[in-house]
């Protein structure tokens, strides 16, 4: 048998093979944790809520096989089967996440490294070497058996690679580290002298003679070699990703018509794997969110759920966690509010998700997430936790018309760059508070605050659709990137970039010549010196703006340049703080300090007139309610998200309500304006566009 592709289903196998596109709803659910009277009570529940999916046996290892050649299925295979009677799919996963005490006591020399030659011993999960042979042999046997095991069993839907790969072990400096990264870097370099050339090892005396000294970064007496680190990141996610593979490849063996999929964490700050490269691994994305609090947290989740659409090409995706309320880990873990439960739900649906799953089904009543919210929470089913979730899953099965729609694609977009982001956050730079992911943020609010829609998308992606692009701290910039820049920005697309963009090869060396290297043609400027702002130090622009951050000594080079904002205070006075260039029939604009998304937003807007490109909404409620556009053949679909506290009226905004209030009616029998309650959703099923 050959392996099914993606395109030839919708997201899960169904036993009928009935491919028709509609949303899925659960949970990880772990039964393993419970006494056996409960599972009827949970299926039961689970019927009530909605639930048509559950991620199984995750954390179960240790339950499965209980010594090297004793293991036990009875529990799973009843489990199986008392999903299937209830109508209920399965993702299996591997239960690779967490070796077993049984593994661990044999073999020690499977435990994780850290920089500074510690242990990571077993008590918590993923305790394991990504790289080691032992764990690879164990884990892959556990994949085997399970898969001839449940190859044909009517529930499973598909197959849950580990769990969060790299969550907590992406970084391993043990002695199989060191050994992987020799190979990896023969086979990225080819010979010693081209890696002593791209490490600048002549730097401290740091010249290697062979593959055979090199070490991972580990503790040093200072600042480890800045293109070790950052190859060390490179292989650290493609270790990983290997690893994802040995799974994948025996499950698509073995059950060839079975899609296989692993949970990302396209979230907040979690950068050391590369998704973007990682999505053509799997049969479909799969994501796990949560939201931090802060004063942009709902724009954060939007930003990452965006990311996540488009890495997945657009195509939909699985929302594999979220949470219903509060979660476990951060210092002071509140409640969600009324309607923030479906909100955050749906707006990850809006970008595309056509599953929606949330960590966990049942509240534990032990362990290190026992505090974590659930489905049903401790309080049980009478809860307005769980009334919300039934709730959800009305909601869901009243949008299954929007079920396999794509994202539809905006006009502007946000350029996301892993490799950026992980190589100018590094130590020993001009500052150690500069933070890719804010600054790309901060752009992403001003779109938001201005009521126009914009995708976030990865480096790779072809920019000719758009016709306003920003790169924030776009710091590395190989030559060919930077010919692909200036042909779209030529053609008349309209670029925007920021400080300490422009400043490295791929092999983290710095142009010469002034920054921001190969970049300063394309905006007729060239910068001597960086200038970071000490914390609590602003430097004012005479447009009203204020600078935080960082600001840069700007020498304007080319006549067609415009400056259009200078510096009133601080060091950098009387000079260029924001510039502009016309470069063929497009423009290219440097912004050289923080300017924050209600800096950003006067700038942004300029541009995007200068572009034509409009705002989606009526001005009135331009930054308080978001729209998000999925698009199926005959129709598209309008997410339509109130980021605030209050009521907020749309008048003109009309369509088939799929979900949310219908407008009200006055006496004459015409319908009034439609109106979103504080932190609600309304979506819309509208004609098509026509192009």
């Amino acid at each position: 048998m050959s392996h099914t592709p993606a395109t030839a289903r919708h997201l899960l196998r169904r036993p009928d093979g009935d491919t028709t596109p509609r949303f899925s709803y659960g949970a990880d659910y772990n039964p393993e944790q419970w006494p056996r009277e409960v599972w009827d009570e949970d299926v039961r529940l689970m019927r009530e809520a909605g639930v048509t999916v559950v991620s199984l046996g995750i954390f179960s290892w240790a339950r499965l096989q209980l010594a090297e050649d004793v293991w036990d299925f009875g529990w799973l295979d009843e489990v199986m089967d008392l999903l299937h009677a209830g109508g209920i799919a399965v993702d299996l996963a591997t239960a690779t996440a967490s070796p077993p005490p049984w593994l661990t006591t044999a073999h020690p020399e499977i435990l994780p490294v850290t920089e500074r030659g510690e242990t990571l011993w077993p008590g918590a999960r993923q305790h394991w070497r990504p790289t080691s042979p032992v764990f690879r042999e164990y884990a892959l046997r556990l994949v085997t058996t399970l898969a001839e095991r449940y190859a044909e069993h009517p529930a499973l839907a598909a197959w849950h690679v580990n769990n969060e790969l790299g969550c907590h072990n992406l970084y391993d400096y043990s002695d199989d580290a060191a050994r992987a990264f020799r190979l990896w870097l023969r086979s990225r370099y080819g010979t010693i002298d081209a890696l002593n050339h791209a490490w600048g090892t002549a730097f401290w005396s740091q010249r290697y003679s062979g593959f055979e000294e090199i070490l991972p970064p580990r503790l040093a007496a200072s600042h480890p070699n800045p293109t070790q680190q950052l190859d060390f990141k490179r292989f650290s996610s493609d270790a990983l990703k290997d690893h994802l593979r040995a799974e994948r490849d025996l499950l698509r063996r073995i059950t060839p018509d079975v899609p296989v999929t692993t949970n990302f964490m396209v979230m907040n700050e979690m950068r050391g794997m590369h998704y973007a490269d990682w999505a053509s691994e799997v049969d479909f994305v799969s994501n796990d969110h949560y939201v931090l609090p802060g004063p942009r947290s709902l724009d954060e989740l939007s930003f990452s759920a965006n990311l996540t659409g488009n890495i997945a090409g657009g195509r939909p995706w699985f929302l594999m966690e979220h949470s219903t309320s509060a979660v476990n880990w951060q210092p002071v873990n509140r409640p969600k509010r009324p309607g923030e439960l479906a909100r955050d739900s749906l707006l990850h649906v809006a970008h595309g998700a056509d599953a929606v799953c949330f960590f966990q089904w049942r509240q534990s009543a032990a362990g290190a997430e026992k505090y974590h919210s659930a489905m049903v929470p401790h309080a049980g089913a009478d809860s307005e936790v769980f009334r919300s979730v039934a709730g959800l899953g009305r909601v869901l099965r009243e949008l299954e018309p929007a079920a396999g729609s794509g994202r539809a694609p905006a006009r502007a977009a946000i350029l996301f760059d892993w490799e950026s982001w992980w190589a100018a956050e590094q130590d020993s730079h001009p500052s150690s508070r500069l933070n890719y992911k804010q600054e790309a943020l901060d752009w992403y609010s001003a779109f938001l605050d201005l009521g126009v829609r914009a995708d976030v998308v990865p480096l790779g992606t072809d920019l000719d659709r758009y016709d306003v692009v920003v790169a924030p701290v776009l710091h590395m910039v190989p030559q060919p990137l930077a010919k692909e820049l200036t042909r779209w920005t030529e053609n008349g697309g309209h670029l925007l970039t920021t400080y300490f963009s422009g400043i490295v090869d791929e092999n983290d060396h710095a142009w010469l010549g002034g920054y921001p290297g190969p970049l300063r043609d394309l905006l007729g400027i060239r910068i001597e010196e960086f200038a970071p702002l000490l914390d609590g130090e602003t430097a004012e622009l005479d447009d009203g703006s204020t600078g935080t951050l960082w600001t840069d000594r700007i020498t304007v080079t080319d006549t067609g340049t415009e400056v259009l904002a200078s510096y009133r205070t601080g060091d950098r006075a009387g000079g260029p703080a924001v510039t502009r260039r016309a470069a063929g029939r497009g423009t290219a604009t440097y912004v050289s300090t923080r300017l924050g998304p209600e800096g950003l937003c006067p700038l942004l807007a300029r541009t995007l007139q200068a572009a034509g490109v409009p705002g989606d909404l009526p001005e009135s409620v331009r930054g308080r309610v978001e729209l998000t556009v999925r698009a199926g053949a005959d129709a598209e679909f309008w997410f339509l998200v109130n980021r605030t506290d209050e009521p907020a009226e749309l008048p003109g905004v009309t369509g088939e309500v799929l979900a949310g209030d219908a407008p009200e009616r006055g006496e004459d029998g015409e319908a009034g304006p439609l109106v979103l309650p504080p932190r609600g959703v309304t979506v819309l099923r509208r004609a098509a566009a026509r192009g």
